[in-house]
């Protein structure tokens, strides 16, 4: 497989990227609960649509330099290395290389905090395609906005089932 590497990004590519989402999650879990899907060996896999496989990258605890790969529709894989994580609140990481060219730079962020009735997750992903790689910002919002809102959704159901 050939990687591409991208640019790197960090928490003001948040605010910049000329594409971005935030999805918020609702949930009568836990905390914890919901921080352990997120960070489950199936993360991913098990409630993304189109997540077609996910591997860790080295051995738990995870932590900020942990490697993540993940694999959506069985043809395009992405590496993403972890820059923050605080156990049970916050992790965020940026894409580091891409099996497909066409994205410059990727990132998420996830927030994990406790309500008096289980646990919010704000989900944020940021995404700045290559130029002249396809789709304009405003179609790449608007995709990502579908995306994002529909792994929420399945997150959801797996912390509904159990």
């Amino acid at each position: 497989m050939t990687w591409h590497p991208l640019r790197s990004a960090d928490d003001d590519f948040f605010r910049t990227a000329p594409a971005r989402t935030s999805k918020v999650l609702e949930t009568d879990v836990s905390a914890e609960t919901l921080w352990a899907a997120l960070s489950a060996d199936d993360a991913v896999v098990s409630w993304g649509p189109g997540v077609t496989k996910t591997r860790w990258v080295g051995p738990r605890p995870y932590g900020v330099g942990t490697v993540r790969e993940v694999t959506v529709g069985g043809v395009a894989t992405v590496r993403e290395k972890f820059y923050r994580w605080d156990e049970n609140e916050r992790m965020t990481f940026a894409v580091v290389e891409s099996s497909r060219p066409g994205i410059r730079r990727f990132a998420e962020d996830y927030v994990v905090e406790p309500t008096p009735t289980g646990s919010r997750l704000t989900w944020t992903v940021a995404v700045e395609v290559a130029k002249g790689a396809g789709p304009t910002a405003p179609l790449v919002r608007g995709l990502l906005s579908l995306a994002v809102g529909s792994m929420v959704g399945g997150l959801g159901k797996k912390l509904e089932r159990g």
